[in-house]
């Protein structure tokens, strides 16, 4: 298997545990913030025994490891709105709204990579979109989680960017580890203000709560993490991002077996779903035909 098919295989193993990510929330009886706070901590902790274990320790500079906390504040909050989004309306109104980071990254990556916006990039983007604004003009009663799962989507574009920047000259493993472990602190220091404020306890999950925090840090994090950070060494940030464009179709499949959501959604809804699933379809028939002229050359 060549090394860019490998990147692909890895990259829609990911999309899959990703979908994932949106029903077990859905199980998981806490509000967003305290529920990625525990993911994050959960995360950190498998992370820090295979570091401990199995690593080979590397030294980084200074700059570079604060970068990479901040990178994973980024990704913090970016799951905070995905789950937030799924509060106030459903998992698959969230997972849609996830499909719009492609087109935030096609204006994102080449300002920060200061390169020309590629416009066939922007309509593919697009498209998705469209389908987003189909269902919040019929969809009026998801208006606000459609509104938090798009800031999630930008959110979401920015660190895969961010990353991208990264991922070439720090080993994946140090990415996540770092990356998970500023967003556990970034975490930690708003739910502290926040108890502190409002004079609350901190709140704790209970025991089938940390069956589901448990799968859903080490399956759908650590694992699918390292398979996103290795594809994105050969893939680009936009490619990933509208990959992961397949990500609600899993999740809606399985929201629509386990919790019945067909019965909430009308048909705006599924036109949405085509318009998501075609620019993926067009995104993939790019990237192929592109790699094919690259390999003749």
């Amino acid at each position: 298997m060549s090394t860019f098919k490998k990147a692909l295989l890895q990259l829609h193993i990911f999309v899959f545990l990703a979908g994932l990510t949106g029903p077990i929330g859905f199980l998981i009886q806490l509000n967003g913030l305290v529920l990625v706070f525990y993911r994050m901590l959960i995360t950190v902790f498998v992370l820090g025994l295979i570091y401990f274990f199995t690593q080979k320790k590397s030294v980084y500079p200074t700059s570079t490891l604060f970068k990479l906390l901040g990178i994973g504040a980024i990704i913090s909050l970016h799951w905070v709105c995905f789950y937030g989004s799924i509060k106030l309306a459903n998992i698959s109104i969230a997972l849609v709204c996830f499909s719009c980071t492609s087109m935030f990254t096609s204006f994102i990556e080449p300002i920060i990579g200061g390169k020309k916006i590629i416009w066939a990039n922007f309509f593919i983007g697009a498209l998705s979109l469209l389908g987003i604004l189909l269902i919040f003009h019929f969809d009026t009663k998801f208006r606000l989680g459609i509104m938090v799962g798009l800031l999630s989507a930008l959110l979401a574009s920015l660190f895969s960017v961010l990353n991208k920047g990264v991922i070439d000259t720090i080993d994946s493993f140090s990415i996540q580890l770092y990356e998970m472990l500023g967003g556990m602190l970034f975490l930690l220091l708003i739910i502290l203000s926040i108890n502190g404020f409002s004079h609350t306890q901190f709140i704790f999950p209970t025991r089938v709560d940390w069956y589901w925090l448990a799968i859903l840090a080490v399956a759908c994090t650590v694992w699918s993490n390292h398979l996103m950070l290795s594809a994105l060494k050969h893939i680009s940030a936009f490619t990933l991002n509208v990959t992961l464009n397949m990500e609600p179709v899993y999740g809606i499949l399985l929201a629509f077996i386990l919790f019945k959501e067909q019965k909430q959604l009308g048909f705006s809804f599924y036109i949405g779903i085509i318009l998501i699933t075609l620019s993926v379809i067009i995104q993939m028939f790019r990237i192929v035909k592109q790699n094919k002229l690259k390999t003749s050359d």
